[in-house]
Formats: C-alpha cells, sequence, structure tokens
C-alpha cells in the first residue's frame, strides 16, 4: 500500500510524486533551505539532493561536454521508478519534497513539471544575479573544474561555452536571468502555487523566512527557525597548486564517467582537498568595474534584457535607472519589495496570462 497526503500527487500506475519543489535558483541558498525543512516532523525532503528528474523526462541526460558533467549525469535520477522510490517513505501525514534548483531555469523542466505535477507547491529562492554568478564560479574554481582563474573572463566564455554543450551549471549569467524564467513559470502554474523568496531573507532572518515556507506548504510554523550552514566553498588564489591540480581534477572528472557514480567523488576528495588546503574562508569583493562587466546581459539574451537588468538592479539595490517595460520584470520588482509588507504568499499578477487571477 502507497502512503499518501490527501490530496498528493499519484503516479498513474502507481506511487507517489512529490508535493511541492525547491525549483531554484543554484547557489541561492537551495541547500541550505533543503536541510532545514527536511527536519520539519510534516515534511518528507528526498535523501538524494538534486535527482534533476524534471531535467530529463524519462530519457538519460543529455550527453554535457564541460569539465565533469558526463561524471555528474550519472547521478541524475531519470528513471520514473527510481523517482518514485525517492518518496516511497514519506509517511502518510507529511508533504514530500525534493530540491532541484536547475528547474527554474530549465524550460522543458517547467513544462514537464505543470504536466506531471500540476498542483504541486514551488518554492524559488533569487540571489543577487552577479553575487549568484560570483558564487557559482567560486563553487567550480575551488574544486578545480573551472578552468578560467578569472570569473569576468570565464563569463565572457559562457555563450561559446552553452553552444559548445556544457551543462546549465556553467551557465554563470544565464542562471540570473530571472525575469522571463518567472514568466514563463506562470504561464504553467497560478500565483497561489509559488513563492519566491530573497536569498537576503534566508540569511538575515531566517526564522521569519522559514515561516513563511512553512505557511506556504500548509504546515506548523516556529517548528524549524534556523538554516543549516551551507555548502559555500573558500577563496583559492590561482597558484602554481591549481594549476599542477586542476588538470588532474578535470582528467579524473572525464574518467569518472566510467566508474560508479561515488566512485570518482571518494577518489577526488584528497585532490580537492589539497586545493582549498590554503583556501581563505572570505572571498575577495568584485570591484565595480567587474560587477559592471557581470550585469551585462549576454548577446544570446538580449530579448529579456529588461527583465534581468530590472532584477539585476532591484536585488543589488543598485541605484535606478530608465529601463525599457518588461511584464517580467515589474513583476519580479512587486515581487520583491511587497513580501516583507504583506506577510503573505507572495504573488506576480502581472506575470500571470490575462484572465487567470492571482491570489494572495
Amino acid at each position: 500500500m502507497v502512503r499518501t497526503l490527501a490530496g498528493s500527487a499519484r503516479a498513474p500506475r502507481g506511487g507517489r510524486l512529490p508535493d511541492f519543489l525547491l525549483v531554484g535558483a543554484p547557489k541561492a541558498g537551495t541547500t541550505a533551505l533543503h536541510g532545514a525543512l527536511a527536519q520539519h516532523p510534516e515534511l518528507f525532503l528526498s535523501g538524494v539532493k538534486e535527482p534533476k528528474y524534471y531535467l530529463c523526462g524519462d530519457s538519460p541526460p543529455p550527453a554535457y561536454r564541460g569539465p565533469g558533467d558526463a561524471h555528474s549525469n550519472r547521478e541524475w535520477v531519470w528513471q520514473r521508478q527510481r523517482y518514485l522510490d525517492l518518496f516511497a517513505d514519506a509517511g502518510e501525514n507529511q508533504m514530500a519534497g525534493e530540491s532541484t534548483p536547475f528547474y527554474l531555469y530549465h524550460r522543458d523542466a517547467r513544462r514537464r513539471i505543470a504536466a506531471d505535477l500540476p498542483n504541486a507547491r514551488l518554492v524559488a529562492v533569487l540571489r543577487d544575479p552577479v553575487d549568484r554568478a560570483y558564487s557559482n564560479w567560486m563553487h567550480l574554481w575551488a574544486d578545480g573544474l573551472e578552468p578560467c582563474a578569472d570569473v569576468v573572463e570565464a563569463c565572457e566564455r559562457e555563450a561559446r561555452r552553452v553552444d559548445e554543450g556544457w551543462a546549465p551549471f556553467w551557465h554563470y549569467r544565464g542562471l540570473g536571468m530571472y525575469g522571463r524564467q518567472l514568466a514563463d513559470l506562470f504561464e504553467h502554474f497560478p500565483a497561489d502555487q509559488v513563492l519566491v523568496l530573497r536569498y537576503r531573507a534566508l540569511v538575515d532572518d531566517p526564522r521569519s523566512a522559514l515561516n513563511r515556507v512553512c505557511r506556504f506548504l500548509g504546515v506548523a510554523q516556529d517548528v524549524v527557525t534556523e538554516i543549516p550552514s551551507g555548502n559555500s566553498k573558500p577563496f583559492v588564489n590561482p597558484s602554481v597548486r591549481t594549476r599542477m591540480l586542476g588538470p588532474v581534477v578535470r582528467a579524473g572528472a572525464a574518467a569518472g564517467q566510467f566508474l560508479p557514480p561515488q566512485a570518482w567523488r571518494t577518489a577526488s576528495r584528497p585532490l580537492v582537498g589539497q586545493l582549498h588546503q590554503r583556501g581563505k574562508p572570505e572571498r575577495p569583493r568584485l570591484s565595480p568595474e567587474q560587477r559592471e562587466i557581470l550585469r551585462t546581459v549576454p548577446r544570446g539574451h538580449r530579448p529579456a534584457r529588461a527583465a534581468h537588468r530590472g532584477v539585476v538592479r532591484r536585488l543589488a539595490h543598485a541605484p535606478r535607472r530608465r529601463l525599457v517595460p518588461h511584464p517580467a520584470d515589474g513583476a519580479v520588482h512587486r515581487l520583491l519589495s511587497a513580501g516583507r509588507a504583506q506577510g503573505e504568499t507572495l504573488v506576480i499578477r502581472s506575470c500571470a496570462p490575462s484572465g487567470r487571477a492571482a491570489s494572495k
């Protein structure tokens, strides 16, 4: 007998599907939020974080070609039964969920979720796109996978990397273009099924942020009040050490695609540990010039230029400038500015298709 909460999604051939998803964004606190919510007795979070099921559509992952991508693909949960098994141990009075922060970014994932989980509740955490990109680059650089020692240069290579088939985690600037991502999300889901949080809310006032998430999910508040430590990496200065160990890590990751998924993870720990050995806990601040370059919309994303610029400035509290009007831009602005005053689920009215009322 499959145990399900009343109203939980059921797979057509049996098995339980998740009731809620943490859909993004990468390097915006989803790991910490996942860990916090997993402590709530009324919630069940999958033991596998980032199963990435809806990125695939019951097919093997794309043959991504960035450093370590082939090995990472082996860890994706793309088979239907394996995905259902992630929630088999959820109690009958628990809401089941999982976190894959690339769902918000991936157009096909948004479509697949809407088709498979039309009643699901979605939580997205937005972080200043420049800070998010910097943290993303730092994560891959510190682990020896990013071959470029300069974050600006790495971002300048993004379009070429996308064309060459590197996985979404390498899309440093693209992942932070929230305007069009949210606009498309609201083509598939009504506003009252989506909660959008600012990353700073999780950092500055975790109790209130967690209570908002719990209220949105319909479970008791003030049960979980702290966010566990995230997965931040130390800053690793370019050096002889990185020039020697980086290529070894990347070669090992390439070979790891032919081994069981955890084999390379285990084998790589000493190498990555050597890279981190002299790392500094505090990363250098980006210069104003670097930040301005990273705010620039890549050529391939120009249709979303207004939305992207608006979200960047409002998340970063940058001075306002005259912007070309864009529905998603205005929607995200209202979304980010109204949350604290309303104290309720945030909504994006102008992103919802006409005729679909968005409720608080």
